[in-house]
């Protein structure tokens, strides 16, 4: 009879999530009703990149002697941003400012970077081209009192990669990142570029991989991730992406899930590099979030990296997810509901892009790197 009465709960239970995502895809969204105004159902966006997010653009610089880059994530206006980390090794800067208790709210870019610890300086360049256009957050204003801009950070393992990484006292993350800044876009390529350009993921190329998705009431999702994993983004024996069950329009080779299997301890371990690794990653949407719930949202959206990723999380991974709002859709009651399915889709949309990423991914030039095309 137990087992009777919690099924009928569990039944309940179902029953009221999903009365509340149906209200939820009845409500208004920035003034608009959803079942009159949205679209047929979810559907990629235009580019199948996160600045299909309105109100975003993307900079990305490399410099192929070093085997390192830089990806900005710069908003047209200072956006909500929330931070989760999961790695045991993380290499992270401003993530504390971006816990909803803390005193700004609102931020002016977000650096994903190679060069560990070294590429940390990468947000000094965004900081720098941020202030010089009067950029940032300022209790004090007037002549001489610059604004303080606040651009979180993280950064991957690469400096392992076999470039030259003899810099001295003059590492090149500040120039790149302010040469990525002034080249932000609404496109960018993917792959072996950007903070991508070093990374590894389980013994292939990995790289920068982006996705995006356009919901049924019309909000935007997107994301963008540098894959340097520990874990493998491919079963054993196989060029079937753990992604597989969320791929959307063959975007990473259509091949399908049928003969995806996960056998218990069979990780790919041969691939596996440990202590050089970190997938670092930001999603966004458009719809009005604060501070709370996007830190929810940045919860939510790591199951994309272990949706796609075998294993993720590892000691020796720095994984980090940024989630950022750009405000542009108010979002009506309940927003709880809303709230989980921007997450929901946030998980899976990381995952898509990290598929994309090492789908993408070329080798080094001049070298001879495994790359999941040549498998």
């Amino acid at each position: 009879m137990s087992g009777t009465m919690r099924s009928g709960a569990d039944m309940d239970r179902r029953q009221v999530i999903g009365a509340g995502f149906a209200l939820a895809a009845t409500s208004a969204v920035g003034g608009r009703v959803f079942a009159a105004d949205a679209p047929a159902g979810p559907h990629v966006g235009a580019k199948n990149l996160i600045t299909d997010v309105p109100g975003l653009k993307i900079g990305q610089a490399e410099d192929a002697v070093v085997r390192t880059g830089v990806t900005v994530i710069l908003p047209d206006e200072a956006a909500v941003v929330a931070t989760d980390v999961r790695g045991g090794g993380p290499a992270t800067r401003e993530t504390d400012a971006t816990e909803p208790q803390n005193l700004v709210h609102a931020f002016d870019a977000v650096v994903l970077s190679g060069g560990s610890v070294y590429g940390l300086a990468s947000a000094d360049g965004v900081v720098s081209w941020l202030g010089a256009k009067g950029r940032g957050y300022g209790l004090a204003s007037g002549p001489g009192v610059p604004k303080s801009p606040v651009v979180p950070a993280a950064a991957l393992y690469d400096t392992a990669d076999g470039g030259d990484k003899a810099w001295g006292l003059d590492p090149p993350y500040r120039a790149l990142a302010i040469k990525a800044v002034e080249n932000a876009s609404d496109s960018f390529q993917l792959g072996t570029h950007g903070a991508g350009y070093g990374a590894m993921a389980g013994g292939l190329k990995g790289g920068i991989g982006s996705a995006s998705i356009v919901s049924a009431e019309g909000f935007t999702v997107g994301a963008i991730v540098a894959v340097n994993s520990a874990g493998g983004v491919v079963a054993p024996g196989s060029k079937q992406f753990w992604a597989a069950p969320m791929e959307l329009n063959k975007e990473f080779g259509g091949l399908g899930s049928s003969e995806l299997k996960a056998v218990p301890e069979d990780f790919g371990a041969r691939r596996m590099q440990p202590r050089k690794n970190t997938t670092i990653a930001l999603v966004a949407t458009d719809a009005k979030l604060t501070s709370d719930e996007a830190k929810r949202v940045a919860m939510m959206a790591q199951d994309g990296i272990a949706e796609a990723i075998r294993p993720a999380h590892t000691p020796f991974d720095g994984d980090v997810v940024f989630a950022m709002s750009t405000g542009k859709l108010d979002l009506a009651e309940p927003r709880a509901f809303t709230v989980a399915k921007i997450g929901a889709l946030a998980a899976d949309t990381l995952a898509r892009a990290i598929a994309r990423a090492v789908y993408e991914a070329t080798p080094f030039p001049g070298a001879n790197t495994p790359t999941w095309k040549g498998l």
